[in-house]
């Protein structure tokens, strides 16, 4: 990372401030926010020095610093480029439709309304002929059928768009099935609550998104694909349990654009253990984000070398204020057991960023461990003060009461993180715990299940 010249270093920023873009066009936003908080951490390129001269004072490029980063990213593909002008204005509806969570409207601006209805009943077998079901890191408990192996409706032909519009409309459609999913899901952990609630638009996008390929393939244009459509359909198979063939899409999905974060995470989230990243790593395009990806990863499998250690200091020469990779060194010394100096960092994340929720829960299991209430209390208070309705701000809360004992307290704010998001699993895990001190050891068995 320290390498890098000046030219790469602008060239570097111009990519991830476009990926970022790009991201935001298509409704990833955590993507999005990712990719434009590690760009302006990347170090200023006027501070690297040319290789055949280190103290050389390089002319930098015209357009820098970049001013002119388009709004809407153009596609380099003319037809793809054709498309999106044409289509500009029902984007912007759709994309306004999305953003207000009027997520089937926005789906309805690109595809035809005129399909055959989804039956609830090919896609949610009766309770004495149900399909075995197993749990799956990071998707809660699904089927174990692939889209494929379930009856296909009628075809509808797709019409012609970009991959941008028609990414976000099955995007749109994959969201509202998630909504009415989290609505039909029972109370957490209740009586009727087994985790086995489906996304039932998982069976159309499939099938939109299959027929699509067959078209790109007979026409010989699978080299214009852009990774976008790979990486959605790599999550609806993974969401169906063909984790195998998920994990195939989503490799595609980012050799065809590295700066997809979004399917790097799935791709994460598929990862059961060290030898499955290892038999992956190869497959991986040489690039930035398969370093960061091999980070995550290892931390995520509690993975604690130092080769870890020194990848994480090579990339903090060239992102120097990344609250990211600082984060992620603060993890490594929290699975270390070194919480003194996990406590440090982590201190001094909050005092350059005191908005920034990110991780910190995590934050507030090293302060449990160390029985420091006081600063516990601190980034609770600090926590909801900046946003109460966030998974990680419950978490905080929830460690706090935990640690005055209050563990009838604790439960309910883990049973809120898991309201607000069912897949959040440092939840399920903490209020497993709280099980174990209040001595109901099955409901400690099925919180730990379900993580």
């Amino acid at each position: 990372m320290s390498s890098f010249t000046k030219e790469q270093a602008v060239n570097l920023r111009a990519q991830l401030l476009r990926a970022s873009v790009q991201c935001s066009e298509r409704c990833l936003y955590q993507s999005a926010k990712w990719i434009a908080e590690l760009a302006s951490s990347l170090k200023d390129p006027a501070d690297f020095n040319s290789p055949d001269d280190p103290d050389s004072d390089i002319v930098m490029p015209d357009g820098y610093p970049p001013d002119n980063i388009p709004i809407f990213s153009t596609s380099e593909d003319e037809e793809e480029s054709r498309l999106e002008a044409q289509e500009i204005g029902n984007y912007l509806l759709a994309k306004s439709f999305f953003d207000c969570r009027e997520y089937d409207r926005c789906a309805a601006v690109f595809l035809p309304l005129n399909h055959a209805p989804i039956n609830a009943s090919s896609v949610s077998p009766e309770p004495d002929s149900q399909t075995p079901t197993r749990a799956v890191k990071g998707k809660g408990k699904v089927p174990a059928q692939s889209p494929e192996a379930i009856p296909r409706p009628r075809t509808t032909t797709l019409p012609r768009m970009s991959q941008k519009s028609l990414f976000l409309a099955l995007y749109a459609k994959y969201m509202a099935g998630e909504k009415r999913k989290d609505e039909d899901s029972e109370m957490i952990m209740g009586p009727m609550d087994t985790g086995a609630t489906i996304n039932k638009e998982l069976i159309e996008i499939a099938r939109r998104l299959e027929d699509w390929f067959q078209e790109r393939a007979v026409q010989g244009k699978e080299a214009q694909n852009q990774g976008w459509l790979e990486y959605l359909y790599g999550v609806v198979l993974a969401k169906s349990n063909s984790n195998e063939d998920a994990k195939e899409y989503l490799v595609k999905s980012v050799h065809r654009n590295p700066f997809i974060w979004s399917a790097w995470m799935e791709l994460r989230d598929l990862l059961t253990n060290v030898e499955a990243l290892r038999t992956i790593t190869p497959k991986l395009p040489p690039h930035l984000f398969t370093i960061l990806f091999n980070l995550d990863a290892n931390q995520s499998l509690y993975q604690t070398s130092p080769d870890t250690h020194s990848a994480i200091t090579e990339l903090l020469k060239a992102f120097p204020t990344s609250h990211y990779l600082l984060t992620q060194r603060a993890l490594l010394y929290y699975h270390s057991k070194d919480y003194e100096e996990s406590e440090s960092l982590f201190s001094s994340i909050i005092h350059s960023s005191p908005h920034r929720l990110d991780s910190l829960d995590h934050y507030s299991n090293v302060l449990y461990v160390m029985s420091s209430r006081p600063k516990l209390a601190f980034l609770a208070q600090l926590a909801t003060q900046t946003d109460k309705f966030r998974p990680e701000t419950c978490c905080i809360v929830g460690n706090y009461y935990s640690l005055k004992s209050e563990h009838e307290k604790a439960v309910m704010y883990f049973r809120r993180a898991l309201t607000l998001d069912r897949n959040f699993l440092s939840a399920w895990t903490l209020m497993g715990h709280e099980y174990i001190e209040m001595k109901n050891t099955h409901a400690a068995i099925e919180s730990y299940r379900r993580a």
